[in-house]
């Protein structure tokens, strides 16, 4: 009589910890490319809101995923910088961002990783190809503005000018990233119109066109066709400024590339194996629809 031996998937279960992640896309992503690659694969939120939790209790959440064994975790807002201290050892990007959003569990060891800027540079890339990185202008110096300031000297701009409603982050980030990037040349920006008049791009990464912080994070009238933009808000995808950029002839690159592409690099950090990013993209997409 013959006999088949069943093909038991590969089994993972990774988890994100943060506050307010009930709407994250992250776990779907993960779990349907997952599937497609054959593995058993398990995706748990862990809500610091949902469970009555803060900042403070992120050592004892990480310890119980490292003794359930969990293959490892993303970290969001507001522990990505609180994360750092709880690893045994930092990727060299993600050393010099001071933030991790990925950490992953090797024997006894925790490396943490910033799949953030990746995630930015990639959906870049892939986006805006071609344009041109003279000068760029950034609003927002915040965790975020960190990653994808970073990703856009990676990418071989030559200046880019930091604008913050507090100007002691905005200096922060210059001291941060200026060490790292000898090609580049990070500046503190005072006059907005002055700087896009010069400018080759705009990138923004404040919250402002989230769904709870409706509305432009500057006047509509400064965005002209020879401006690109990039946003990194997707919750709405088509932000107010995304609206407006399209409508004055930018070349304009939305927030969804840089949410799954983050996702894209921490799944194959997870489980070793390649994602297929279209897929996931066109996942995304339906996700969303």
């Amino acid at each position: 009589m013959n006999t088949q031996t069943a093909i038991v998937p590969r089994q993972l279960r990774v988890g994100l910890i943060g506050a307010g992640i009930g709407r994250s896309l992250t776990p779907a992503m993960h779990m349907r490319e997952g599937e497609h690659c054959g593995l058993s694969y398990r995706y748990d939120l862990i809500d610091l809101d949902a469970r009555g939790l803060s900042v403070s209790d992120l050592p004892a959440l990480i310890d119980e995923a490292e003794a359930l064994g969990f293959a490892g975790l993303n970290i969001t807002h507001p522990c990505k910088q609180a994360a750092v201290a709880l690893v045994d050892e930092l990727s060299p990007d993600a050393q010099t961002l001071g933030s991790i959003n990925t950490i992953t569990f090797h024997g006894k060891s925790r490396i943490g990783h910033n799949t953030d800027w990746w995630g930015f540079a990639e959906s870049f890339r892939r986006g805006l190809a071609g344009v041109a990185l003279g000068h760029v202008v950034q609003l927002g110096a915040g965790g975020a503005g960190v990653a994808v300031a970073h990703a856009t000297a990676e990418m071989g701009a030559r200046s880019i000018e930091i604008f913050d409603l507090d100007p002691k982050r905005a200096q922060a980030l210059v001291e941060q990233l200026q060490p790292a990037h000898d090609a580049c040349r990070f500046s503190i920006g005072h006059a907005l119109v002055a700087a896009l008049d010069a400018a080759d791009g705009l990138v923004h990464a404040t919250p402002t066109g989230m769904d709870a912080h409706p509305g432009l994070p500057l006047d509509g009238r400064l965005l002209t066709e020879r401006l690109w933009v990039a946003e990194i808000v997707y919750f709405p995808i088509e932000t107010e400024l995304v609206k407006r950029a399209k409508q004055a002839g930018c070349r304009v690159l939305d927030g969804g590339g840089m949410a799954v592409f983050q996702a894209v690099k921490a799944f194959e950090l997870f489980t070793g194996m390649r994602p297929d990013a279209n897929r996931m993209m066109q996942h995304f997409n339906s996700l969303r629809s």
